[in-house]
């Protein structure tokens, strides 16, 4: 049997590309160690119960983590977090400094964002290399006002208001 789908990978890669999504970043707390790493799927799932999902590659090094723990966090970022985004997209110490502070069931919170939740942790459907995980949400706060951040292209930018008004 042949794999039809690979003269579609660029077709698929270049069309996400080009849909622009928010910015977030997922933390948790697994044996005394912080994780986190910069997500971009992070979608509603219900407003009762309150619910969000995200999608991660079962090969990144904070899966073991989302698997073997109970509650995470998850941290919507404004314009203002570029930097941060891109610190929890790279390797390296994603908690070296005072950007975060134990929060709420243990997980890591990160300070000067545009919101965060805690969840605890419903369901993970493996598919292949991936996973989703489905989280009901537990605690929160909301930031102060600001432009969010997107992902858009390979690069970090804004929404940008049209002239139009309704």
């Amino acid at each position: 049997m042949t794999d039809n789908s690979e003269p579609f990978e660029q077709t698929f890669r270049e069309m996400f590309r080009r849909h622009a999504a928010g910015v977030a970043i997922i933390t948790v707390n697994y044996q005394d160690e912080p994780y986190g790493f910069t997500a971009t799927s992070v979608a509603s799932l219900s407003a009762k119960p309150p619910r969000f999902t995200f999608n991660m590659a079962r090969s990144s090094r904070s899966w073991p983590a989302v698997a073997n723990t109970q509650y995470l966090g998850v941290h919507m970022l404004g314009l203002e977090n570029q930097e941060l985004a891109a610190r929890f997209a790279r390797p390296g110490n994603r908690f070296e400094g005072n950007h975060w502070e134990i929060g709420p069931h243990g997980v890591p919170i990160l300070k000067d964002v545009a919101g965060w939740l805690i969840g605890e942790i419903q369901m993970r459907l493996s598919f292949e290399n991936n996973a989703v995980v489905v989280v009901q949400v537990v605690d929160g706060q909301v930031g102060g006002e600001g432009s969010p951040l997107l992902y858009h292209g390979g690069a970090y930018g804004q929404p940008v208001p049209l002239d139009y008004e309704i």
